[in-house]
């Protein structure tokens, strides 16, 4: 019987996901730890920790710690009781960060098991496409970002991206554009062209940047990011963030 390593977690707790397409539906989230871009809009800690938190009772907000690196029967059974005592309550489980495909090798042995219990989906900055091919059997869906430089004050690697794409087009994906005032019209054009070569069935949501609780982007121009996306890529649609509106992780 082969031996499975346990994970290096920040924290697993349940919420509804305030982002992208799944925004309303609640989630088991398993937040892993590192990641391989440090982008200037981050809201998220993602440093490794001796400790992981653990919601035991869902959705309460109350926390244990458990001492990392988290057996994965420990996450198993933490599931089992939540899917028991609250059926139906739970969507999926978001396998997010950091940049969760840091642990790809790691995820392969864990995914098959968990998604017996919820399906699986994956949050990803969309720069990993080799760690990516590892596990795209045993995931359901993908919500990849594409990494703008305007917003996260990093270059953006368009071929990394376009390889990435390609392969989370195999499964059910949505990409993500993190966008602010600076957001230039190239940037989104290049964005929408990447994205519709490779398929123009992918949703793309724009999403304006967050800052002291308010959507930070001024809404002309907001809709005017949507007018040029669209253009090119008609399966466009803008969402803010809401979690921060509500006031929950």
């Amino acid at each position: 019987m082969q031996l499975i390593p346990g994970a290096d977690l920040i924290e697993v707790f349940s919420s509804l996901q305030g982002e992208g397409a799944m925004i309303g539906r609640r989630q088991a989230f398993l937040r892993f730890s590192g990641c391989n871009l440090s982008c200037d809009y981050c809201d998220t800690s993602f440093l490794s920790s001796p400790v992981c938190r653990i919601e035991e009772n869902p959705g309460s907000g109350d926390f244990i710690t458990c001492r990392n690196p988290v057996p994965l029967d420990r996450i198993m059974g933490l599931l089992e009781g939540w899917l028991s005592r609250f059926p139906g309550a739970h969507h999926s489980i978001s396998i997010t960060g950091g940049e969760p495909l840091l642990h790809a090798e790691l995820l392969q042995l864990w995914l098959p098991q968990l998604r017996q219990l919820l399906p699986v989906s994956l949050e990803t900055n969309g720069t990993l496409p080799a760690a990516l091919r590892l596990i795209v059997p045993f995931i359901d869906y993908v919500a990849m970002d594409i990494k703008l430089p305007s917003a996260t004050g990093i270059e953006t690697d368009w071929e990394c991206h376009d390889n990435f794409l390609r392969i989370a087009a195999q499964i059910d994906c949505t990409v993500k554009l993190v966008v602010d005032d600076a957001t230039s019209d190239d940037e989104l054009s290049r964005a929408a062209t990447v994205v519709n070569a490779v398929s123009p069935s992918i949703p793309v949501i724009i999403q304006p940047i967050t800052r002291h609780n308010k959507v930070a982007v001024r809404v002309p121009r907001l809709l005017a990011m949507q007018s040029l996306v669209a253009a090119i890529h008609p399966e466009t649609i803008v969402i803010p963030q809401t979690h921060v509106f509500l006031g929950v992780m």
